[in-house]
């Protein structure tokens, strides 16, 4: 694999470089940062995206075996095996910021279809993640030291009950854990203010 500066020329790496770094600076601080205030996921997400554009530039700019892909995926894999867990909205922009470094490194492709490609997720991601689509909803976790009765059998019930202790409308709701030696439940809420 021998890598020819001439099949990549320096204007276009530059040209694809910068709409990447544009998308990925909307994405992660434009969008996530003002809406989420978690830093260490942006500098995170941010240094991801430089760092895929730069492998998948080389990537796709020699030959490249399937196996190695599939090398490359089994690696990347590895990041989800780890102790601290984050949300789906994290985990979705994070992958948001690797997805735009995709679509930029690729060889094949023009410039204007990469711009109007990268645009669509940038609109998409706005409109979807928007705080007046979903204003509405919320969701927190809650650890409660008492295990009702009905927190399986009459989820109408549950929620109402929620919805006194926690001074919201408990919309729904989802026991992830049951500790019946300590007495303690610990529950996904998803409620609307009143």
């Amino acid at each position: 694999m021998h890598f020819e500066f001439d099949q990549y020329p320096v204007i276009e790496l530059l040209a694809r470089f910068a709409i990447d770094v544009l998308a990925m600076i909307m994405l992660v601080f434009g969008m996530y940062y003002r809406r989420y205030r978690d830093k260490e996921l942006v500098t995170a997400a941010a240094m991801f995206n430089i760092f895929a554009f730069a492998v998948l530039t080389i990537l796709s700019s020699v030959e490249f075996s399937i196996a190695a892909g599939f090398g490359l995926f089994a690696i990347l894999a590895l990041f989800s095996l780890r102790s601290e867990q984050i949300s789906k909205i994290e985990i979705t922009y994070f992958f948001g910021s690797v997805a735009i470094a995709v679509i930029c490194s690729v060889l094949g492709t023009t410039l204007g279809f990469v711009a109007a490609v990268v645009a669509l997720v940038l609109i998409a991601a706005w409109i979807i993640d928007h705080p007046r689509i979903l204003c509405s909803a919320d969701g927190v976790r809650i650890t409660l030291d008492k295990i009702d009765t009905h927190a399986l059998s009459n989820p109408n019930a549950m929620c109402a009950e929620l919805s006194g202790r926690l001074g919201v409308e408990v919309m729904s709701y989802q026991i992830t854990a049951l500790d019946y030696i300590n007495d303690m439940a610990r529950i996904n809420v998803f409620y609307r203010k009143r």
